[in-house]
């Protein structure tokens, strides 16, 4: 039966008119779709096999190829949509789990949508950005609760202030493993960070030895299947993040195939070459909060105390409640991401259905750590679909301390959101370990596009604030009365603490 019940989700065209015959479709597409018939002297094209990645018509000397999403609609049924039939004929023909890439694209509402900034008008006059100085310098980890001085003329702080990361933008980029995404992907972050001011996260696949001359710009991750950790990997970076969760499968745990773990992502990850990478859904030795506090002071005392520790969560019901026992067990900083937030393979269901928006999680986690009077304690980092440097300053005034970008640097790096990253063929060479694609990264290109991402959002951030008549980014943390809802039910309202545009 019939394998043509599961249509192709897009239609390559070929205009043969301006088509050379050059070949360069054929050498760019890892997934097959263009091939050379030699008796012919021909390319064909198979629209079956297309993700929609743009690679072939982006590369076309002549522009030659179009791509199209196909025009299929089968009769209309508000409860069985296009996409419900076609996931069920993909699982009939298949017997298992739908696999995806990335964020989540439904079209339950973006709430960052739905905030609106504040401006300043008469009263409290804007400032510009370009003329007065502004400040992003950001600190994540524990903060005293107050300030102690000695005396005299020179007064000296006597207070002792914990480990803490100094970003130069409240932006850093998310975790992101080298065995998901390449190792010029993995530089191009490491080096990027080191030149804008900011952090990279490792993700759970350990720490390349090439990339620990930037340690002082890395955070590592210490995750259930604890790849790659041992003491040196501890100390090489300026911080430890324990992963408890991420937003794109909470409860799930992770899995690199065999495949893809070579000789370089093997001495990395510290496993044997060729075998899968798997990584629980729980840590086995976390089963409470003293467990993770364990944890917690384990790493403190390996690292002499001289690096913040964070734990990373999913955004998920009680989340709150679960932030406050993070902070209580001694973390520095709780990450938290929502389910926009990106992947390199996940259930499909799981990703569409479990967990909750990064605005409701952050609002609620911010308001509960101030109701409990440990708010200073810990820096809270939010990811989940950053897109522009808006949705980080409405962030910053709902709550956050920084955000941390993941899916939005890959796109600047090239990547065009085709969501078959889980099978190691991406055609821009970012979520792949075939020598052949990873070759079409450029990590020096790759670095300096990141570079300008951050310093254009930068720039987007003094000038929002600047309109606000803000010049410091400590004046508009947690500063609620910046935001206004539209569009916003009351209950929606009172959750992110924030009114309805008019009051």
């Amino acid at each position: 039966m019939p394998s043509w019940l599961v249509q192709p989700d897009f239609i390559v065209k070929r205009d043969l008119e301006r088509c050379i015959q050059c070949q360069v479709c054929v050498r760019q597409c890892a997934n097959d779709c263009h091939q050379f018939d030699p008796e012919l002297m021909e390319v064909f094209t198979d629209s079956t096999n297309c993700v929609g990645c743009h690679r072939c018509a982006s590369l076309c000397p002549t522009g030659a190829i179009s791509i199209r999403e196909v025009e299929l609609d089968f009769r209309p049924n508000a409860n069985w949509t296009d996409d419900a039939i076609r996931n069920i004929y993909r699982q009939a023909e298949q017997g298992g789990v739908l696999l995806t890439g990335m964020g989540n694209p439904e079209a339950p509402p973006v709430y960052w949508d739905r905030m609106l900034l504040n401006a300043s008008q008469v009263t409290n006059p804007s400032i510009d950005p370009l003329r007065e100085p502004m400040e992003l310098l950001t600190f994540v980890g524990r903060k005293p609760r107050t300030l102690d001085f000695t005396g005299g003329e020179e007064p000296a702080l006597e207070t002792e202030i914990a480990p803490q990361l100094e970003l130069h933008v409240p932006v850093m980029f998310s975790a992101m493993s080298y065995g998901s995404i390449s190792y010029n992907a993995s530089e191009a972050l490491a080096r990027a960070a080191h030149d804008v001011g900011t952090y990279a996260n490792t993700g759970e696949g350990g720490l390349h030895e090439n990339l620990r001359r930037y340690g002082e710009s890395m955070i590592v991750q210490v995750a259930s299947g604890r790849f790659g950790v041992d003491v040196d990997y501890l100390n090489a970076a300026a911080a430890v993040e324990i992963k408890i969760g991420q937003g794109a499968k909470p409860g799930i745990g992770g899995h690199l195939p065999g495949e893809k773990v070579s000789a370089d992502i093997s001495a990395t990850r510290m496993i044997p070459e060729g075998t899968d990478a798997l990584s629980p859904a729980p840590h086995h030795d976390i089963y409470s909060i003293e467990d993770l506090r364990q944890l917690i002071y384990a790493i403190k005392e390996a690292t002499r105390y001289r690096k913040p520790v964070g734990v990373k969560i999913a955004a998920v019901h009680h989340v709150a409640a679960i932030a406050s026992g993070c902070v209580r067990a001694g973390a520095d900083f709780v990450a938290i991401d929502g389910y926009r937030g990106g992947t390199g393979a996940a259930p499909t269901m799981i990703r569409n259905n479990v967990g909750i928006p990064i605005e409701f999680a952050l609002a609620a986690v911010d308001s509960r750590l101030r109701e409990e009077g440990i708010r200073q304690e810990a820096s809270l980092v939010v990811a989940g679909s950053f897109r522009c440097a808006a949705d980080v300053a409405k962030a910053i005034a709902l709550g956050a301390d920084a955000v941390y970008i993941g899916t939005a640097a890959l796109v600047a790096m090239g990547c065009h959101l085709c969501q078959k990253c889980y099978t190691g063929k991406c055609n821009w060479g970012i979520a792949t370990q075939d020598p052949y694609l990873t070759r079409r990264l450029n990590p020096n290109i790759a670095t300096r596009r990141l570079v300008n991402l951050l310093e254009s959002w930068g720039h987007e951030i003094k000038e929002i604030m600047g309109g606000m008549g803000i010049n410091a980014i400590e004046s508009l943390r947690g500063n609620r009365d910046h935001l206004r809802g539209v569009g916003l039910t009351d209950r929606e309202l009172s959750i992110l603490g924030i009114s309805a545009a008019g009051e």
